[in-house]
């Protein structure tokens, strides 16, 4: 299959913070033990993948797609933008990229196919399922320091009972989506 580059994204449902992608291309002869969807693994595990698969992968990627660009254009596609970013951010050119779900980026630099559940199934995908998932949490973690009150640490941007309470009480901040129906409510009844 050549250098075939996993690519996968973190942060679809979240109602604050980026979306992020990763795109991975793995040795073959090299491949880290444990590697599968970053959700079935826990935060200290995924995060020790997440070194190993930066040290022993012949490239990765991650990328960032901010709150302004998802408001833009919606979720889907500032997720396919992101993925887009991650495997022109690759140092090697893949010979495919495998997208985690069942939508392609388009305009890519090579052939791609998306695979449903990819993550489980196929290892690149997977490490890059870890790889975005641990980078998001970081930035939502910095997030939680500069928004103080909304606890992004413990919830990531998701619409937890606590977030969703934190939302009534201080309204949003810039890090919010307001094309998000929860957020959006909100601010209408704010204004």
């Amino acid at each position: 299959m050549g250098r075939a580059a996993g690519v996968d994204e973190a942060g679809r449902g979240p109602l604050a913070g980026p979306v992020c992608a990763a795109a991975v291309i793995l040795d073959p002869s090299d491949i880290p033990v444990g590697i599968t969807d970053s959700k079935r693994l826990s935060a200290p595990r995924r995060e020790r993948l997440a070194l190993e698969i930066q040290e022993r992968a012949i490239a990765s990627a991650v990328i960032f797609v901010g709150v302004a660009e998802i408001d833009r254009l919606n979720i889907l596609q500032a997720s396919l933008l992101a993925m887009r970013q991650a495997i022109e951010a690759l140092a090697v050119t893949p010979s495919v990229a495998l997208i985690d779900g069942n939508r392609c980026p388009d305009r890519l630099s090579c052939p791609a196919r998306a695979i449903v559940q990819g993550d489980l199934s196929v290892p690149a995908i997977g490490a890059a399922s870890i790889l975005a998932k641990v980078a998001r949490d970081e930035e939502m973690r910095r997030l939680d320091r500069q928004y103080p009150g909304y606890g992004f640490a413990r919830h990531k941007g998701y619409g937890t009972k606590a977030h969703l309470a934190a939302l009534d009480r201080l309204g949003a901040c810039s890090e919010h989506r307001r094309s998000f129906a929860p957020v959006r409510t909100r601010l209408a009844i704010v204004s």
